[in-house]
């Protein structure tokens, strides 16, 4: 085995007396993709910015090719040792073209001016690297996010690293950008590059991943081959739990006479498909289909979000009038919707002002708002839901992706609601706050909700769930137990329409 072009060995580091990285030791080697994996507070983030120069370690020996690095390590000293690194928010400047952002700094000039002949080639050059035909005058602001992420590499492959960290790449990507953005990581790797792979998609790191390092309260849990875990021991090894307790057990919903939310010939726009579906109170109900299949169409429609082209709505048998989100709250329905960001927080407000701000008729008196029924009416949802944040009146943006989903749900608990719509609760959020997130829904299920989650991730809906929907191209193909389903089945019923066997 050839020697790691890095090597750590005791690291820590900590934070007025809060330990993030206690006595870490990871080897990086030449032509291998090394994951790191973790919950959100692992300390991953802690020691990406160790390795790049963004934080001074308090002690331990980091080694690059068997050179001690100083403590006093700058990022412009670790780029020069050879390390480079693609982070989730790109560094890349917007209103700047493609050309500019990757000779940033290095511009080719003749008697002071800008050589822009010059500064194309060059480009043309580094964007090469990465098999991207672009023009490299085109504004960066005018590019897709996948294509912004491959400029990014060809950036920081422009100072020929030795070892490229990744860090979260695939976040704002689709499924198929994602794919190929893995592809040339496995380039990369395969060109002899070391790559260390940060993401909470652990279907990533066992597509792409050679070795992994778990990282679990600043310490390192377990390190070993990629194939020597299976994606169970793995979260086993993250969360310290094994994958059966991270799910809440079914409740006992008791007898009804009628379902709490009752659709009834549902045709969501542009659908040739009517959909009918019951969810009693204490039931959860989950929605599985292919990209495509309808599942975001279908709760938008019951939310009023979209105007149906036919079909009813009731809730404990009371009818809600179509295509208006408003009377959808009135009559207690809410959706937490699959981008948080882009359609339901509102990121330069505090968490209180998200939380309280699809309430506010109810918080207000003779049309003022009061902030002081408004904190103690927010405050005690958020508390009940174990939010993490230093105060309330924080931007709801400085929170991580699993606290961000609780303040979607404290907006809709605060309104009253008892039917919650939930589309990709758990996108972006790493395995501990999924935890986090199961337990509150089987709780909220416990008290008498009626829940419906649409999930990409099979293993989510068969652990979560009572009952498992199947569409298929707006299409109900299947209605069927979580015991009594598999994901064969599911995905059986989901590309084709029929069953096989045991759904």
């Amino acid at each position: 085995m050839s020697e790691p072009v890095i090597r750590l060995s005791g690291l820590r580091k900590a934070f007025r007396g809060v330990v993030a990285l206690d006595g870490v030791s990871l080897e990086l080697r030449a032509g291998e993709v090394h994951c790191l994996a973790g919950e959100n507070g692992a300390g991953k983030s802690t020691l990406i910015r160790v390795l790049t120069g963004a934080l001074r370690r308090d002690a331990g020996e980091y080694l690059v090719d068997g050179r001690p690095m100083p403590v006093t390590l700058t990022p412009a000293a670790a780029r020069a040792a050879g390390i480079g690194a693609v982070y989730q928010e790109l560094s890349l400047l917007l209103d700047l073209s493609v050309a500019e952002n990757l000779l940033m700094g290095r511009f080719p000039a003749r008697a002071g001016v800008v050589d822009r002949r010059a500064l194309r080639e060059q480009a043309r050059r580094k964007l090469a690297r990465v098999d991207l035909d672009l023009d490299p005058a085109t504004p960066v602001a005018a590019l897709p996010a996948a294509t912004r992420q491959l400029v990014e590499i060809a950036k920081v492959l422009g100072d020929d690293p030795r070892v490229i960290i990744f860090d979260e790449p695939t976040t704002a990507l689709s499924g198929a950008e994602a794919e190929a953005l893995l592809g040339r990581i496995a380039a990369l790797r395969d060109e002899g590059v070391a790559v260390l792979y940060v993401s909470h998609r652990l279907e990533e790191m066992f597509e792409i991943g050679d070795r992994v390092t778990v990282l679990r309260d600043g310490t390192v849990t377990r390190t070993g081959a990629m194939a020597d875990f299976s994606e169970d021991t793995l979260i086993s090894a993250m969360v310290g739990r094994t994958v059966e307790e991270l799910y809440p057990s079914s409740t006992d919903r008791g007898e009804t006479d009628t379902p709490l939310l009752r659709v009834r010939g549902l045709r969501p726009p542009g659908s040739p498909h009517a959909v009918d579906l019951d969810v009693w109170a204490g039931e959860i109900v989950g929605i599985a289909g292919l990209l495509g299949a309808g599942r975001t169409e279908l709760l938008r429609a019951i939310f009023g979000a979209d105007q149906p082209e036919a079909g009813t709505v009731e809730v404990d048998g009371e009818p809600v009038p179509p295509g208006r989100p408003r009377e959808a709250v009135k009559a207690g329905i809410g959706l937490l919707s699959e981008d948080r960001k882009e359609l339901g927080l509102l990121p330069e407000l505090s968490i209180r002002d998200n939380v309280s701000i699809a309430s506010l008729t109810s918080i207000a008196s003779r049309g003022l708002l009061s902030r002081r029924r408004e904190a103690q009416r927010v405050d005690e949802v958020l508390d009940g839901l174990r939010l993490r944040a230093a105060s309330y009146d924080e931007p709801v943006s400085t929170l991580s992706g699993g606290n961000q989903q609780k303040v979607l749900l404290a907006r809709w608990l605060v309104t009253d609601v008892r039917v919650l719509l939930f589309d990709e609760p758990t996108k972006g959020v790493d395995i501990g706050a999924k935890a986090e997130l199961y337990t509150l829904i089987g709780d909220l299920a416990a008290r008498g909700f009626a829940i419906v989650v649409v999930s990409s991730y099979l293993p989510e809906l068969l652990g979560l769930v009572d009952r498992i929907v199947v569409l298929r191209r707006g299409r109900v193909v299947g209605d069927v137990p979580a015991a009594e389903a598999s994901e064969e089945g599911l995905l059986t019923l989901a590309s084709t329409g029929r069953a096989n066997g045991a759904a």
